[in-house]
């Protein structure tokens, strides 16, 4: 169990706190910055680690990932060109098509960006558990209850945080534990770093880029994979079309007042989860070489563990060869996670206080990306039902940021008029 991270210099109030410390929240501040200098003593930045894109950095470490799936255009930087300008001698880890950033190069790229908006030492460590809104004076104010039962006072508060929960198929919620707890893990507990798997067999179930980056780091550690779906493999290059990353599509999505048509939407364009061409085409060299097998349509049904393994039934044991027969030794699960707000347990009091309607676990802001009747403003996949498909994406932090910004702005200069 991960112990509470103790929250040194915290100060008792401040004007904005912004909880987390990814490429959204880094996104936001330097457009804050760029906009109004002055901001820079006006927030603080709260994060489990203590520390800029720690959680993204040890994602794409954890998966060996090599390059991002967003264009060269797509980073925290306010200037569109910073990270090409950055690559100028690096051409080689821009990854065709549309130049993909290599990850050692993106992730050198946002260390300059925060020496260069002077930001390295603006994280606190921290874990906020809950958000309190109390009447100070007749003004309205956030409580940040940290984990370790410090607090802080603040104006306004942006959730910068992903806040999704692991997608756990049915027959996983069943399963006694009585095998080895590293033997069935869901992707987000998976470090390929340091795991030795030869001679063993690893079953992923999912159909998106996760378990490709899985099947490519078990099979390169001495392991054979099958890739199971529901679904059939697919590829495509953007986990939502181009269209979505400017006003061909945003326009009429944001043109739509229904919002579970919206919903809709989104559900839609994202389409679950799809493999790059690349890799895609690299699982299908494993395949032909007997390294992989591909298990479409179709979903595990039960799983037992046996002695040392799993003995796995899927639903489609009529229709082919099934994997009955063999022994499993690891399950992963690529399969996602689930984004609910209602699930948010730092947001308790204050959808008590200011209940909002959600579509399918996502709140309805209004158009500043701000909770109704309160300065709250949420960012990332929360904000899709505004922003669309891709807000959780470095483009979606870009579009929050748009919205949240100037808003920020003209509440400080109102604040600023009030003392």
């Amino acid at each position: 169990m991960r112990l509470p991270v103790e929250t040194p210099l915290l100060p008792k109030s401040v004007d904005i706190a912004i909880v987390g410390a990814g490429p959204q929240a880094l996104t936001l501040v330097t457009h804050l910055l760029q906009k109004k200098k002055s901001m820079r003593n006006r927030f603080v930045v709260i994060d489990p680690a203590g520390d800029w894109m720690h959680h993204w950095n040890h994602q794409f470490a954890a998966f060996e990932i090599p390059h991002l799936r967003s264009p060269a255009v797509h980073h925290p930087d306010p200037n569109p060109h910073a990270l090409r300008s950055f690559a100028e001698r690096r051409s080689d880890e821009l990854f065709p098509p549309y130049d993909l950033p290599g990850t050692q190069l993106f992730q050198e790229f946002c260390q300059d960006v925060i020496r260069r908006w002077e930001l390295r030492d603006r994280v606190i460590p921290g874990t906020v558990q809950q958000l309190e809104v109390f009447d100070s004076n007749g003004k309205q104010r956030f409580r940040l209850w940290m984990a370790d039962g410090q607090w802080l006072i603040a104006k306004r508060v942006v959730l910068a945080i992903a806040g999704g929960t692991p997608n756990l198929p049915e027959w996983v919620r069943t399963l006694p534990f009585t095998y080895l707890r590293d033997r069935l893990l869901h992707s987000h507990q998976i470090d390929l770093r340091g795991l030795r798997l030869v001679g063993e067999r690893v079953l992923i179930v999912g159909s998106g880029l996760t378990s490709g980056h899985l099947a490519l780091g078990a099979i390169a550690r001495g392991a054979q994979a099958i890739v199971m779906a529901r679904r059939q493999f697919y590829e495509k290059l953007f986990d939502a079309e181009p269209g979505w990353l400017g006003p061909k599509y945003l326009k009429g999505f944001h043109a739509e007042p229904d919002w579970q048509t919206r919903w809709h939407m989104i559900q839609s364009a994202r389409n679950g989860g799809s493999l790059t061409p690349a890799i895609f085409t690299k699982l299908r060299r494993l395949e032909w070489e007997g390294k992989l097998s591909f298990y479409e349509q179709c979903e595990v049904q039960s799983a037992e563990w046996k002695g040392d393994t799993w003995k796995v039934t899927c639903n489609q044991s009529d229709d082919h060869d099934c994997i009955a027969h063999l022994p499993i030794d690891r399950i992963w699960l690529a399969t996602g996670s689930t984004l609910n707000v209602n699930h948010w347990s730092l947001l308790s009091d204050i959808r008590t206080s200011h209940p909002l309607p959600l579509v399918n676990g996502l709140p309805i802001l209004d158009p500043h990306l701000r909770w109704a009747g309160c300065n709250l403003f949420i960012m990332g996949g929360a904000a899709a039902l505004q922003l669309g498909p891709v807000a959780r994406n470095l483009f979606g932090a870009k579009l929050a940021s748009k919205r949240i910004v100037p808003t920020l702005l003209k509440e400080a200069h109102r604040f600023s008029s009030l003392a």
